[in-house]
């Protein structure tokens, strides 16, 4: 079969994704090795595990020890224990050497993350020394932007771009050259943190160093964008109350993305059935004055509505790096201003809609609608003031536990305020009421 070589190796990929599981070894296999390397990266992870139980082995082995080593890892990561071992025994001693090497860090550490292909010269390099070195080993590097200097024990001592090498005479020695002023990530740094590193730096790729300093690889920022991409995505997918997915969307079976949303919905169900149960609480005075019940959504939406806010923009502003676990009391205060000035906003509001309903006859609330109506401003203005402080304090508890922030999920943070909020409607309806309807 002909193949259209004008592709990009991505909507190659595409396109042989589409296809049925046998049509897809096929297609895949009558691409030369150098255009297979290229394409395998791009396969979603289900398709790469399919492509590999229906590979030979001698195809496996030709395809795992010519892979990209931070290609080959990723993959390796995500297969099961039996199978990792299999295809590592595949591996030639140089290449399996690499591979244990990068699989013993920790899952969460940018290590995970690297590749052992980049080009590295010794400071009595001169640029010409340096120039015919890339020539031999620069091939097989993942990024020629940055060349790194090592001493005889390989610690990095300084990154050159490659544009200060081309504007230099070629009888200029590296030592020249470099200030010993670079950045470097250490290997057990966990991505987080590493993420952050790279936006500071604003880097193409960053080299990756032991504790004493060594170099050990280095990570490109198309593999960081991809994991940002990951995070970002269960982080949403959390948020939104439901398990984060394995697979994309449309590639998850409808059994699994089931299971993925029935568990939060039905803790958010019995969740939701204390609202229930403290309206059946306050059954008394809503017979009492059935005029409540008219404002209960709009009091209990309310607060979800500011503390899902709250959640959204603290959660975010930590993922960015904006805020630390110290800066708790800072995030208080601001949402306390906040959260009297909206809930003062929505107050205002809600005074006013049952001053005009009642003045132009479109509800009557009796001779102590005034009563009512302050009621309902100072309900709102303190369920909007509560929904605030929860929807921002929740994530700073979560991360104080070591817990993902993003769990503090918009529906979480609702029905914990409708909760709350049914109470604070009730007790403030009680002090404005008491010996008028209640």
């Amino acid at each position: 079969m002909e193949q259209n070589s004008a592709l990009h190796p991505a909507d190659i990929a595409e396109e042989i994704s589409r296809l049925s599981k046998g049509e897809q070894h096929q297609q895949f296999m009558d691409y030369p090795l150098e255009d297979r390397l290229e394409i395998f990266s791009f396969f979603e992870m289900d398709v790469q595990y399919t492509l590999i139980k229906s590979m030979t082995e001698h195809e496996l082995s030709e395809l795992l020890n010519n892979l990209k080593p931070d290609t080959r890892n990723e993959l390796l990561s995500e297969l099961p224990d039996d199978l990792i071992k299999y295809l590592i025994n595949l591996l030639n001693e140089r290449e399996k050497q690499m591979a244990l090497e990068l699989i013993g860090y920790k899952e969460d550490s940018i290590a995970r993350l690297m590749t052992p292909m980049y080009v590295q010269v010794r400071p009595y390099y001169t640029v010409d020394d340096v120039f015919r070195h890339i020539k031999v080993f620069g091939r097989k590097a993942e990024t020629l932007n940055f060349i790194y200097v090592v001493d005889e024990k390989n610690v990095l001592i300084d990154d050159l771009k490659i544009g200060q090498l081309l504007l230099s005479d070629s009888s200029t020695k590296i030592s020249d050259l470099i200030d010993y002023n670079f950045a470097a990530i250490k290997a057990s740094t966990p991505m987080e943190e590493a993420f952050e590193i790279f936006q500071k730096y604003d880097r193409s790729a960053l080299p990756i160093i032991t504790e004493a300093g060594v170099l050990v690889g280095i990570v490109t920022f198309d593999d960081v964008l991809d994991r940002i991409e990951d995070r970002d995505t269960e982080d949403i997918q959390r948020f939104g109350g439901m398990e984060e997915l394995d697979l994309a969307y449309t590639k998850t079976p409808l059994l699994q993305l089931i299971q993925k949303r029935a568990g939060w919905l039905i803790i958010l169900f019995f969740s939701e059935m204390l609202t229930a149960s403290a309206m059946g609480f306050f059954e008394g005075e809503l017979e009492k004055a059935v005029v409540l019940a008219l404002f209960v959504p709009l009091i209990i939406s309310s607060g979800g509505n500011s503390g899902s806010q709250a959640a959204s923009l603290i959660i975010r502003a930590m993922a960015l790096g904006e805020l630390k676990l110290k800066d708790w009391w800072y995030v208080m205060k601001r949402e306390i201003s906040s959260g009297l000035i909206l809930g003062g906003i929505l107050g205002s509001i809600g005074f006013l809609r049952i001053l005009a309903w009642h003045f132009l006859g479109l509800y009557d609330y009796g001779p102590y609608w005034i009563s009512i109506g302050f009621t309902v401003a100072v309900s709102l203005l303190f369920i909007v003031l509560w929904g605030t402080l929860s929807g921002s304090f929740i994530p700073f508890i979560l991360r104080r536990f070591g817990l993902d922030p993003a769990t503090a999920s918009a529906p979480f943070v609702a029905t914990l305020v409708d909760v709350s909020g049914l109470i604070i409607y009730f007790t403030v309806a009680a002090f404005f009421l008491h010996g008028k309807l209640l």
